[in-house]
């Protein structure tokens, strides 16, 4: 065990140690080996001054010099005094070289201990150096209380003031048999309370504004200790302490109590400003802690609500997602990836990648998904969605630059528009296990302005997954992008011949084996990761009609779909589907000048869409009692399991969905 500089266990006093070391001297200078003790009044002369060597019994002794045998006044007299003059300088100039190196040591100790202390990322790293810095080198035991809770910054802390102990550390000499020494764990420290309410004006708060550390002989002390530890709780007997405030930039956030057992040396007067110091540098750590903490807290808050909270399920594709930060100290980023149901079962996926890893990446990123959400509403085409938000980020600022990539799946044609703003490639995983990178226009990053951006169109078979990703994923320093392609593209495909040719890989183990080709190296930024499994929608369960927008649309909309009813087996929802379909199309009918289109669609729901070229939303209202209409959509919305309105660039789409038999 390393001992503390103030303990004097197992020292000699130090007063003997000049008399011990000057005695071999003045046996060697008599010509008498080391070992052999000189006699007083022999060969080897009188006794040097201040050996331990007794005088003799019945000796004369000289006048003014007491203790030298057999000497007479006079010049030797003056001599052996001069001798006993010069071994005590040097008996003194040794005792101020061990205080000058205990003074050494104690600065080394508080340097290590503050050093410890300040590797602390966050407030349990920060007490457990306390801890580990001070037991048992400083001290026996350790117990640290801190306010609970910790104010963050300028806030105002909450009334009452109460401490809270945080932890409390003792280690033991255990005997291992067959072994040294070793220190461990006491599993029974000092107990104390767990909870301190600090009363105004009592002890306790005067020592803690104070700041300074005390004594825990002090009657202020002992007082302020029982109300720490708790009445029920008084401190063993012979225990040493000392209560050492711990104070912030601007209050008093808690305090330490440092003990030693009995048997080791109390504390000296130095020892408090070792305390002072060791608490001083604890309690800023934590303040800071707090801070960081508070701000990592935010950060984190900021980039999960501008990421999805859960994907939506829609009509023929199932999706699912993933994201990483580039480490646990910087969460923020820009990354971020969404799903958007469309018109016509559509669905619209988005995977974003802003510079940058600041909070302000993320602002930015939280901008651009809320634009590309209004974008995909509207029903624009992939390339003008890029276009418009090209424009935005640039109203937002300079060097707002971000890469995008914004595919629209159709289920019901199979097919999948892309158009890419700068983004890496997806890669598309076939059934039979061969994965593709697609080609895609590179096209320019967003932000740049001034670029047109083009799209491309690609079959969607089922059974297929697309894999949208960021470039996080497959760039580091270890390796170049299009390496780091090559490599996910051999991933994925390995992955699937686990599965064999008529089985796609489940999409959630998919996700989890992409991210697990990353390497130590090769987080160097944060990734965003889309999958969506293509299922589609059967053309035997796709019913389409265009009507005449005529007096006559609505009852043979209710004939046709009771002929598809008949056809899927699902008699049982004629009744509320003609009902729905004749108050919807009437609607249509109404505004519409061009052929209005009915299209049914049959998964786990049925699915109706009514389309017309009149680009007003119909809205709900209650009717009044003399009104012929306005009960359409009250109807709707009480017989139907969803319903909404959907505006497109050339009308919009009325649906709605009936829960069809388990």
């Amino acid at each position: 065990m390393t001992e503390h500089p103030t303990s004097h266990e197992g020292r000699q006093p130090l007063a003997a140690r000049p008399q011990e070391r000057a005695r071999p001297r003045q046996e060697a200078a008599a010509g008498l080996p080391s070992d052999v003790p000189a006699q007083p009044g022999g060969p080897g002369g009188p006794a040097a001054p201040g050996a331990d060597a007794p005088a003799v019994a019945g000796a004369p002794t000289a006048p003014g010099v007491p203790g030298v045998p057999g000497v007479p006044g006079g010049p030797a007299a003056l001599g052996a005094k001069a001798v006993a003059v010069s071994a005590q300088h040097a008996g003194v100039a040794r005792g101020g070289d061990t205080a000058a190196r205990r003074e050494g040591e104690r600065l080394r100790f508080v340097g290590a201990a503050t050093r410890r202390i300040a590797r602390g990322i966050d407030l349990d790293e920060i007490v457990l150096g306390l801890c580990r810095a001070t037991v048992p080198t400083f001290s026996d035991e350790i117990l640290v209380y801190l306010r609970d809770p910790l104010p963050v910054g300028d806030e105002r802390p909450v009334a009452p003031f109460v401490l809270r102990l945080r932890r409390t550390d003792r280690l033991r000499l255990s005997d291992l048999e067959g072994e040294e020494l070793v220190l461990v764990p006491d599993p029974d420290p000092t107990p104390a309370a767990e909870l301190c309410e600090v009363r105004s004006g009592g002890a306790l708060a005067e020592v803690l504004r104070g700041v300074r550390p005390v004594f825990g002989d002090s009657a202020a002390a002992k007082t302020a200790l029982t109300e720490l530890l708790g009445p029920d709780h008084p401190l063993p007997g012979g225990l040493r302490a000392v209560l050492a405030p711990l104070r912030g930039r601007r209050r008093v956030i808690g305090a330490a109590v440092f003990l030693r057992r009995p048997e080791r040396a109390g504390f000296e007067p130095n020892d408090l400003l070792v305390a002072a110091q060791l608490a001083t540098h604890t309690a800023l750590g934590i303040d800071k802690a707090v801070l960081y903490g508070r701000e990592a807290y935010i950060a984190d808050e900021l980039q999960r609500t501008m990421l999805p909270d859960s994907l939506p399920q829609p009509t023929g594709v199932k999706l699912a997602s993933r994201y990483l930060p580039a480490a646990e100290t910087a969460r923020v980023g820009g990354d971020w990836y969404d799903a958007i149901p469309l018109p016509g079962s559509r669905v619209a996926l988005v995977v974003g990648d802003v510079m940058g890893h600041s909070m302000t990446s993320a602002a930015i990123m939280g901008q651009l998904r809320t634009t590309a959400q209004t974008l995909a509403g509207l029903d624009l085409p992939p390339q003008e969605v890029l276009h418009h938000l090209d424009e935005q980020a640039q109203r937002l600022g300079e060097n707002r630059m971000a890469t995008c990539m914004y595919a629209v799946y159709d289920p019901v044609s199979h097919r999948i528009t892309v158009a890419n703003a700068g983004h890496p490639p997806p890669i598309l995983l076939h059934l039979g296990g061969r994965a593709e990178v697609l080609r895609v226009p590179p096209g320019a990053p967003i932000g740049v302005g001034g670029v047109d951006f083009e799209a491309v169109e690609l079959d969607a078979p089922a059974g297929a997954t697309l894999l949208l990703y960021t470039d996080g994923l497959v760039e580091s320093r270890l390796r170049d992008v299009w390496t780091g392609i090559e490599q996910l593209r051999e991933r994925l495909a390995a992955t699937a011949q686990l599965t064999g040719p008529d089985h796609s890989p489940p999409l959630e183990a998919l996700c989890d084996d992409v991210l697990d080709m990353l390497g130590p190296g090769d987080r160097d930024d944060d990734i965003a990761l889309l999958a969506a499994r293509f299922d589609g929608i059967a053309p035997s369960d796709v019913a389409y009609w265009f009507l005449e927008p005529e007096d006559a649309a609505p009852g043979r909309a209710r004939r046709l779909a009771r002929r598809a009813l008949a056809r899927w087996d699902l008699e049982e929802l004629t009744d509320s589907v003609e009902l729905l379909i004749s108050e919807v199309v009437t609607n249509a009918v109404r505004y519409a000048e061009r052929p209005v289109t009915l299209r049914l669609l049959r998964t786990d729901v049925l699915r109706c869409e009514v389309g017309d070229d009149s680009p007003q939303l119909p809205r709900q209202r209650r009717a009044r009692d003399t009104d012929e209409g306005g009960r359409g959509l009250f109807l709707v919305n009480r017989l139907a399991r969803r319903w909404g309105a959907t505006r497109l660039s050339g009308g919009k789409v009325v649906w709605f969905e009936l829960a069809t038999r388990s």
